[in-house]
């Protein structure tokens, strides 16, 4: 058996007691972390260890979806209990030069080229290629979002079901060859129902748009993600259940979906 986590779902800006995207996802002895927007490595510390992660990866390079890794690196470098070894860390592309500019702002009076690499396994995915982590082997594909951004795809060696996170993606990501039959959909749901007809430039999707992606690819259990307190992710669930009958959720620190 499998399982996702939620440690954050709301959008760009952190919602009342909640942070933003992030997900610890499990499958046998293998725990990986998807991402790590603000706020969400408080609610990681009460479900896993972060010392003993197999991997975190991040699905771009947005603050929303990666900047408590910063906070991370703080706690792997100055926690009384030490890791053992280093985290593996999975980039984007671009990712390695991103974090080494990063360092020179933040090292201060450290060694700006062992500022990550100290306690961080730094590596970047390759998008058309597969990362074997323990027992889950993910790949990925690319989304119309305002910077390089991939959707990925996380399977279990038990094969009983995969998991398709689709991070930030427009409707025009094609993403329904790439999900099929996942059986669990962790989709954004960001935008409220357009006012513009065009939707082919827009770097997020609505929560009908997410549903349709559900529906296309034959999902179990749709999770809805990546919402503002302000649009009402109450109301967004309830438009989700009138048009997909099956499982529909919304992301909560704390939720458990097993499969």
């Amino acid at each position: 058996m499998s399982s996702l986590t939620v440690l954050g779902g709301s959008a760009a800006s952190v919602n009342t007691g909640q942070g933003c995207s992030g997900m610890l996802v499990s499958s046998g002895q293998t725990s990986i972390v998807v991402d790590l927007g603000p706020g969400t490595l408080l609610e990681l510390r009460k479900h896993a260890d972060f010392r003993t992660l197999d991997a975190l990866v991040l699905s771009h390079l947005h603050i929303d979806h990666m900047l408590d890794i910063f906070a991370l690196r703080f706690a792997l470098s100055y926690n009384p209990i030490r890791p053992t070894r280093k985290l593996p860390l999975w980039l984007p592309p671009g990712g390695l030069e991103f974090f080494d500019r990063v360092a020179q702002v933040f090292s201060a009076n450290e060694d700006p080229a062992a500022y990550f690499t100290d306690v961080f396994d730094l590596g970047e995915f390759d998008p058309e290629g597969h990362l074997e982590i323990g027992e889950l082997t993910l790949s990925f594909h690319p989304t119309v979002h305002y910077v390089p951004c991939w959707a990925v795809r996380l399977r279990p060696a038990d094969r009983q079901g995969d998991l398709v996170y689709t991070a930030d993606y427009g409707p025009a990501s094609g993403l329904e060859g790439f999900a099929r039959n996942a059986s669990v959909l962790v989709s954004e749901a960001t935008s409220p129902e357009p006012a513009i007809e065009d939707r082919s430039l827009s770097g997020h999707v609505t929560v009908s748009e997410a549903v349709a992606l559900a529906n296309a690819i034959g999902a179990g259990t749709l999770v809805l993600t990546h919402m503002y307190e302000e649009n009402d992710p109450t109301a967004f669930r309830d438009r989700a259940t009138t048009i997909f009958d099956r499982e529909v959720q919304v992301a909560t620190p704390g939720l458990v979906v097993q499969w």
